[in-house]
């Protein structure tokens, strides 16, 4: 399947996605306010480590080895060893949020009446991590249309039980919502998925694998460390703002970091559907560069389009989206959206460390660039205020392209 076609799919199940986090969104922000909403990163970003955990962080593995393994037996062994991997993971994961749900309440959410949302992580996220190892399946076996699909599906389910529980008990009940969804999705793809070739239990029970083992686990330190540095700098930033400027004003970055996350799902989402399978296919030099030079003719347009008409609909989109108790970040969207094309070119590259897994180089680039954000953050926050935190992702999203362009100008400018 081509990019354009992935595209195009990936647009409708995204539309779909879109309108739901929209709607939810707005429930949240109703019912919660700039603060409350601030609280829900603090927890996004903590459900984000821990689930990368919870499967062994062996996702972007399973798609490329999944894409590369043409002989069955491979491909057994590594859904064997995957599966296992994740149940083991998940048990441990369980029993420390069980363990220490009270600290973890108070050291996340700042209140230790939140530590029954920990406890329900505790017990529904081996399903978490079950369905993240199916839907990595399903993206290496390039069924795409099943997985868009079961993407829609879960969409419009998260809809649904996140409205009635944020309706019902407000904060707490988002907070509730954010740690079991993707837990039950797992039914979902479970009734998507009975009927694949590849779904049987022939596939998952031949044990842990030495050889699937040491390929996924390169994968997993990456995944493990570009999880760990994204969201562990960001719960640092938040609490920051939180704690200097304010709660509201860390709620209003939570609040433009969701509008970009959102409007850029179409591209992220194509580009983890369609790129990391592609690229690891191939092995010819010329072939890759061709790719990527196609996926820059295509990609970069879109999302600079796409950047300039948020910028125009700003005001527009905080209304509807929002309350009116967000109109203060309407002066973070311009330096954010130029931050937004520079990421997506500098992924476009950096896609290709994942696909070839160039672990070392991969790692010192995450922690590097995850540091250097967050003391662009505070120098920039000190000078400016809250504006400054859009000149700091800037700057480190420039910083990261040109670097990324240095690491890849053998394969691209021979």
């Amino acid at each position: 399947m081509t990019l354009i076609k992935t595209s195009i799919l990936t647009v409708i199940s995204t539309i779909i996605k879109v309108i739901v986090g929209f709607i939810i969104n707005k429930v949240v922000s109703v019912y919660a306010g700039p603060s409350g909403l601030a609280i829900i990163g603090q927890l996004q970003n903590f459900t984000s480590i821990v689930t990368i955990f919870s499967n062994g962080a062996t996702e972007q593995g399973i798609i490329k080895y999944t894409a590369e393994f043409k002989d069955l037996d491979k491909r057994k062994r590594l859904f064997s060893t995957s599966i296992l991997l994740s149940l083991i993971c998940s048990s441990i994961i369980s029993i420390i949020l069980f363990s220490f749900s009270d600290y973890l309440s108070k050291l996340i959410l700042k209140n230790v009446a939140y530590s029954s949302v920990f406890i329900i992580f505790g017990l529904t996220i081996f399903l978490f991590a079950l369905n993240s190892i199916l839907l990595s399946i399903l993206n290496g076996q390039k069924e795409i249309k099943k997985y868009i699909l079961v993407n829609i599906s879960s969409s419009l389910f998260s809809l649904i039980l996140t409205s009635i529980l944020v309706v019902q008990l407000n904060l707490i009940g988002a907070l509730y919502a954010l740690v079991i969804n993707q837990s039950i999705v797992f039914f979902i793809t479970l009734l998507f998925i009975l009927k694949s070739d590849w779904f049987k239990l022939d596939y998952f029970n031949q044990g842990i694998d030495k050889d699937s083992f040491l390929k996924l686990s390169k994968f997993s330190i990456m995944a493990i460390v570009s999880v760990l540095t994204m969201n562990i700098s960001h719960l640092i930033v938040r609490n920051y703002i939180g704690e200097n400027i304010g709660w509201d004003a860390a709620g209003y970055w939570q609040g433009i970091w969701y509008v970009s996350t959102i409007y850029l799902m179409i591209i992220t989402t194509s580009l983890s559907i369609y790129y990391l399978p592609r690229l690891s296919e191939l092995e010819d030099e010329n072939e890759i560069r061709q790719e990527i030079y196609y996926g820059y003719k295509i990609i970069i347009p879109i999302v600079t389009i796409m950047a300039i008409s948020v910028y125009l609909l700003k005001e527009y989109i905080v209304i509807i989206v929002f309350t009116d108790s967000f109109t203060p970040m309407l002066e973070l969207f311009k330096w954010m959206l130029i931050a937004d094309v520079i990421k997506i070119a500098s992924w476009l590259l950096s896609f290709l460390m994942l696909a070839k897994a160039m672990t070392k180089i991969f790692l010192f680039t995450q922690i590097i660039f995850s540091i250097s954000f967050v003391l662009f953050a505070v120098f920039f926050i000190k000078i400016f205020g809250l504006i400054g935190i859009t000149y700091a992702l800037s700057l480190n999203y420039s910083l990261y392209f040109i670097t990324m362009i240095f690491i890849f100008r053998k394969i691209l400018w021979k």
